[in-house]
């Protein structure tokens, strides 16, 4: 048995406004939706081969009924994403999302900043400082 991989499957109250948050202002590609053309329920996107789902809050209650403590956004989900050329990323997205954290150079040796998706999930991108490990 091995593990090959995890993605983070978030509940979005809006398919088709993330989707345009994570393309046009983080800069993931679609890489499958359903259905094929919007309203969407579900989005694959993906990023030099991170990958985020993204899934309608009313589809997620109908496959998981069970699933009582599914919340939208602010539920404690982060992401943080490991990534080279940080400051190229920090220049495109500061103004065009919500910033929780500005870039700065961490004590553990990271450079990091924090943006808040539509829904209110965290993501982190951060870059091994180079001589840090």
């Amino acid at each position: 048995m091995k593990l090959t991989g995890v993605t983070p499957n978030l509940i979005t109250s809006d398919v088709d406004r993330s989707t345009v948050f994570y393309r046009d202002v983080l800069g993931f590609e679609v890489k499958a939706s359903v259905p094929d053309q919007p309203p969407f329920v579900f989005v694959w996107l993906e990023r030099d081969g991170v990958s985020i789902f993204l899934n309608a809050e009313a589809a997620a209650r109908q496959e998981s009924p069970d699933a009582t403590w599914l919340t939208v956004g602010k539920s404690g989900v982060t992401m943080f994403i490991q990534m080279e050329g940080i400051g190229e990323l920090w220049a495109q997205v500061q103004g065009r999302a919500p910033v929780a954290m500005p870039l700065k150079d961490q004590w553990y040796g990271m450079t990091e900043f924090s943006v808040m998706d539509p829904d209110g999930y965290l993501v982190t991108f951060a870059e091994r400082r180079s001589g840090s490990s």
